[in-house]
């Protein structure tokens, strides 16, 4: 049985956490995982747009995605090193004051009408992402039982799909309405400094919110019931490295199917809509996310995480399938419901690699939040496939990632040490 996290109080005494202070900071965390899934989602809407706005191909359209994504890869283990001197909460106040600063920067963006800029205000913005994740997925995991981990943090991450679900709706109304108007390009890449000015105010908002709150205080030294010192790195457990490449191939595989939605949408073979309605559409994708993490959260109490992921893996990849080899609305609904099955994998993969890590717990949520970027790397893959042999076909790239994910649930994941010389 793991050891019982430790917390301090507000006076500063070391106890153990209860069950009110954990169902608390727990209600108040589903806000930030809320943002950060609502502004990752609008990404997809913005690919479209700027696509339009700067006559962008496929793959310099996916630099939106590469940039976004790419901060993971640079922010990710120095912000592991940061959370580990100052804290979760702490971290978590950084990472939103960040997040509002790249936000702010898409106001001078539009205003130059430079994608460039753009690019870098994305990547601001996602630096501030990723220290708020490195901060609060381990926090989430450790506030608990260690055996539903994977459930709590479904959980969680069922409010991230409820902010992405939101984000193509109001994205579409806000700022893909503009992009098929008569306005001028600079005009219609100014319609996006609102909507990103607005979710600045509501990211400095919580950053003073969660300053002020007084959440349970768990060490980033975790140490075991005993008074044996684990040595070595993160690195040295097998199950973690595979699982950071789960990370990447998910991440990469979930975002690739988002950020082409609209577009496959759009062929002729499958529904021919603008892309204003297509945008709306892609709400049924992360809807179907958010619907399967409830769902998850609850059956994932009794049913074994490493099942349950290459069960949804496997699904995915018949699902991406008969969307590739199908048209029309058997095409279009096959690629929606992947989004169901991609439900529980993140948080899943997440704690199954962090499992047992103990005081590597901090270094290893780094090393994991450093595979998001896959979110990166596939995506651009995909916008050259798609550049060369067309959007549909372009789909088999994200299936041939599932294959990895289902493998992980069965194999890959169980815990073990990799032999150090």
């Amino acid at each position: 049985m793991a050891a019982q996290p430790m917390v301090a109080d507000s006076n500063n005494q070391t106890l153990t956490g209860d069950n009110g202070n954990y169902t608390f900071a727990l209600t108040s965390l589903t806000s930030l995982f809320f943002m950060w899934g609502f502004i990752t989602c609008l990404n997809d809407i913005l690919i479209p747009h700027l696509k339009g706005v700067f006559d962008l191909s496929y793959t310099q359209a996916m630099l939106v995605q590469f940039c976004f994504f790419g901060a993971y890869f640079i922010v990710s283990l120095p912000s592991g090193a940061i959370v580990k001197r100052i804290g979760y909460q702490k971290g978590i106040v950084g990472g939103l004051i960040v997040a509002a600063l790249g936000c702010l920067m898409f106001y001078p963006a539009a205003s130059m009408h430079s994608y460039p800029v753009f690019l870098v205000a994305l990547f601001v913005l996602a630096s501030g992402i990723t220290l708020l994740q490195v901060s609060a997925n381990p926090y989430v995991s450790m506030l608990g039982d260690a055996k539903t981990a994977s459930s709590r943090l479904t959980m969680t991450q069922a409010f991230n799909s409820l902010g992405t679900t939101v984000a193509p709706y109001l994205g579409a109304i806000l700022i893909l309405d503009h992009a098929g108007s008569a306005m001028s390009k600079a005009a219609s890449a100014e319609s996006v400094q609102m909507p990103y000015v607005a979710l600045a105010a509501m990211l400095l908002i919580l950053a003073a919110i969660f300053a002020w709150l007084k959440l349970p205080v768990l060490s980033t030294n975790e140490s075991s019931t005993t008074d044996e010192v684990t040595s070595g790195s993160a690195w040295q457990f097998r199950h973690l490295i595979l699982g950071a490449v789960g990370i990447f191939v998910y991440v990469g595989a979930e975002v690739s199917i988002g950020s082409f939605l609209v577009s496959f949408f759009a062929e002729p073979s499958i529904a021919s809509l603008a892309e204003v309605d297509a945008a709306k559409y892609i709400a049924y994708y992360w809807g179907g996310a958010m619907v399967g993490r409830f769902i998850g959260a609850a059956a994932m109490q009794k049913i074994n995480a490493g099942k349950a992921l290459c069960f949804c893996a496997v699904m995915a990849m018949l699902l991406i399938l008969v969307a590739v080899f199908s048209s029309g609305d058997v095409a279009m609904i096959a690629i929606l419901l992947v989004g169901l099955f991609n439900s529980i994998m993140f948080p899943t993969i997440f704690s199954l690699a962090l499992n047992g890590l103990k005081e590597h717990t901090s270094q290893g949520s780094g090393i994991l939040c450093l595979a998001i970027v896959g979110g990166a790397i596939i995506p651009l893959f995909q916008g050259l496939l798609a550049d060369a042999i067309g959007v549909q076909l372009a789909f088999l790239l994200p299936a041939v990632c599932y294959v990895f994910i289902a493998y992980y649930g069965v194999v890959g994941s169980k815990p073990a040490v990799k032999a150090v010389s």
